[in-house]
């Protein structure tokens, strides 16, 4: 395998088990430049699938499946142990996983997406995932990650433009909630080892939020 600046670091990627996503991409990314990732998800089946991916291409003890739900902190407290006593160490985090308003059935490609039309259930499902399961994760990490005087916390947002967008309720005031976040808790960790950044995906992407929809 080429260069890898990030062997001997343990990473968890958020909604990484999806074969088509950006979390997929992501951890393939860290797998090759020498990480060990946790994958971090609900879904069995694509947790099995992408592991067996990624060790395919960085050895068997490259990827830990980690079945959680991020927006129960008790589950998340778990998964970090495990991931910390099956891997050994813990110094990044990515917080990928996100939902929207279409991949979680609440209006399709061709309805407007009203505010006023959306329940608090539906508003708050895809704020746990957005904002809550973001925060949940980093002050998990983050008591490990100040120990070692050393770690990583990156968010991964979404452009301005979506944040504020016609129709885009929940989806886009959530990430712009994870962007403040990330904002004030970097400051927080300011010359302690440990930094936090978001990332704001760029380009064409085709994940299971946009997948059969023409308006992402």
């Amino acid at each position: 395998m080429a260069e890898q600046p990030l062997k001997g670091k343990v990473a968890i990627v958020t909604g990484a088990a999806s074969p088509i996503g950006l979390g997929h991409a992501m951890t393939e990314g860290l797998v090759r430049a020498g990480a060990r990732v946790a994958l971090f998800d609900l879904n069995e089946a694509w947790l099995e699938q992408s592991s067996a991916e990624m060790r395919s291409i960085g050895g068997e003890d490259c990827a830990l499946p980690v079945r959680v739900n991020i927006t129960d902190p008790a589950d998340i407290e778990r998964a970090i142990a495990q991931t910390v006593s099956e891997l050994g160490g813990l110094h990044i985090l990515v917080n990928n996983a996100g939902i929207n308003q279409r991949s979680e059935g609440y209006t399709t490609s061709d309805q407007t997406n009203d505010f006023w039309k959306l329940s608090p259930e539906q508003w708050n499902r895809v704020v746990a995932v957005n904002l809550n399961g973001p925060f949940y994760m980093a002050r998990a990490v983050a008591g490990h990650m100040l120990n070692q005087g050393w770690g990583r916390i990156i968010g991964v947002t979404t452009s301005m433009d979506t944040m504020w967008r016609k129709h885009g309720t929940p989806y886009g005031p959530s990430k712009a909630g994870h962007e403040a976040l990330v904002a004030a808790i970097a400051q927080e960790l300011e010359g302690t080892g440990v930094t936090a950044n978001v990332l704001v995906p760029g380009g064409a992407t085709f994940t299971n939020m946009t997948a059969g929809n023409t308006a992402y």
